[in-house]
């Protein structure tokens, strides 16, 4: 019979380390222990368990069913601690624990800003941030690897839980020196002239796009896909093309000149942010808190963030 009472957290933490970050070297550094005491650390939860838990072939390391079972087990040890933390915290009074939240690679524009005031206002939560693309964040998701996901579009399928948190105006962009720059009620079938930059397929802004162009029987004329928001407002201001991206990711360019929004019918295209995580998922106190602020003060902060016209009429 496997005594894992015998086993102490700290080679809980360990073993969750290296099966995380694939490496002794990694973990040890992670954990600021020296990396013959996360071997003899390891051996001996090995020992205990009786089986191998990984396999090591070079600097590779790959769990066996048995270290995939235990890492599981690991992952539910953590979760139940830090809740328990955060209930006692909140039984206290006094918000404290850890936040994880995953986010799409446009919530960069807004996140870190609601982030931040988050923390002012509760101090003894630790925040981490992962931004990343769509088909990670949800990979995240899937995986239950965070508290929390900000998704455009919310995910189809079931077993996720989407609240809407917030409108997301998708407008169209370009030069200050496009011809069209200026104009009123350009009819959408005029872009097709123009080179139309696309994000990669698979993001948000690419399916709101593709059902757009099978709506209305559109072709765009597309010229590349770029795989960021910030390539993309590079390559319009360098006169390549227009392109489509959420309002929110085009703050500073629009105050300092760089780019304008077309006024083209139809336009902006209101997607929606939302606030996901898998159904069933019993939230952390700290997160429902954190809910509660991106619906409440959060939603207020980003708009206050978007240019003068935006808060109100067109958002």
């Amino acid at each position: 019979m496997i005594k894992m009472r015998n086993a102490t957290f700290r080679q809980l933490q360990l073993f969750e380390s290296i099966a995380r970050n694939g490496s002794f070297t990694e973990a040890a550094e992670e954990l600021h222990l020296t990396q013959p005491t996360v071997s003899m650390q390891v051996k001996k939860l090995t020992s205990i368990i009786g089986m191998p838990l990984y396999e090591q072939v070079g600097k590779r390391i790959t769990l066996t069913a048995v270290g995939e079972e235990l890492l599981k087990t690991c992952k539910a040890v953590f979760v139940s601690l830090d809740e328990f933390q955060m209930t006692v915290s909140d039984i206290k009074g006094v918000k404290m624990g850890n936040l994880h939240v995953s986010g799409v690679t446009t919530a960069e524009y807004f996140a870190p800003r609601i982030l931040g005031n988050f923390c002012k206002k509760y101090p003894g939560i630790n925040v981490a941030l992962e931004v990343t693309n769509r088909r990670r964040v949800l990979e995240r998701l899937e995986d239950n690897l965070d508290d929390i996901y900000i998704v455009g579009q919310a995910p189809t399928g079931s077993g996720i839980h989407a609240i809407p948190f917030l409108t997301n105006p998708l407008v169209i962009l370009a030069s200050p020196n496009h011809p069209l720059a200026g104009k009123k009620n350009i009819p959408v079938e005029a872009l097709a002239r123009d080179n139309f930059i696309m994000r990669e397929p698979g993001c948000g802004t690419f399916l709101t796009m593709d059902r757009m162009v099978k709506d209305r029987s559109v072709q765009f004329r597309s010229s590349m896909a770029l795989g960021s928001n910030e390539a993309i407002k590079q390559a319009v201001i360098g006169e390549l093309g227009v392109s489509m991206l959420s309002i929110y990711s085009l703050v500073h360019e629009l105050s300092a000149g760089e780019l304008v929004v077309l006024d083209v019918e139809g336009f902006p295209l209101n997607d929606e942010w939302f606030l996901c995580f898998p159904e069933g998922k019993k939230l952390s106190v700290v997160a429902e808190v954190f809910a509660e602020y991106m619906l409440s003060e959060g939603r207020k902060l980003t708009l206050s963030s978007l240019p003068p016209g935006w808060q109100n009429d067109k958002v």
